[in-house]
């Protein structure tokens, strides 16, 4: 798959700034996190993805049979998919960092990916995840950087599973950072500060 095979808004940055990939939620499109990206890291290059998958309407990233039941057939195939075009991206960007994020589906794609390809990422962020299987270790994660954000009263993310996931991240070596709040699914205030604070941090950090 090239770097075209998705429909996606895209913006060339400064040279030598960060490559920044933004994931949409369910319902979202390409458009509903390029402004953020832009606000964050403004001299960066942004590529913005739309989901190839309608669901009654509402773009996702990968198919699903119920609320938390997701079609692995089909995320295998996003995640190879989704994989294939952020290396399109990345070789075309030359010696840039790439960094990440994505809420809910996007968070999960994300997620996804970056357990099968973790090279792929010098930094991802994960808005609302929910990975309701359990992963296999994934030695490439030892270092990398990772921000998790979740609510503890979620009802599409249960704060179990939340806390699962934190531990996983943990238990592979990544730099894990998370943010929590007391509400549900909404993204509040502080995890849009902390999602600043981790993708504008140094460049050296990438290498500690």
């Amino acid at each position: 798959m090239s770097k075209d095979n998705y429909h996606a808004l895209a913006k060339a940055g400064k040279p030598g700034a960060p490559l920044v990939f933004a994931f949409h939620g369910t319902g979202g499109d390409e458009t509903q996190f390029f402004g953020l990206a832009e606000q964050i890291l403004q001299e960066a290059s942004i590529v913005s993805p739309r989901g190839d998958i309608s669901e009654m309407g509402a773009a996702r990233f990968f198919r699903r049979t119920g609320e938390g039941v997701y079609d692995m057939a089909d995320l295998a195939r996003a995640t190879k998919a989704m994989a294939a075009f952020v290396a399109a991206h990345k070789a075309a960007n030359p010696g840039a960092p790439v960094y990440s994020f994505g809420y809910s589906n996007g968070a999960n794609i994300l997620a996804s990916v970056l357990m099968v390809q973790p090279g792929l990422f010098d930094r991802a962020a994960l808005l609302h995840p929910l990975i309701p299987w359990q992963p296999g270790a994934v030695p490439g994660l030892a270092g990398r950087k990772v921000l998790i954000t979740a609510g503890r009263r979620d009802p599409i993310c249960p704060w179990p599973q939340s806390e699962a996931l934190f531990a996983w991240f943990k238990a592979q070596g990544a730099g894990l950072r998370t943010e929590t709040h007391g509400g549900g699914h909404e993204l509040r205030q502080g995890e849009i500060e902390a999602l600043a604070k981790f993708l504008r941090a140094p460049a050296l950090e990438d290498a500690a």
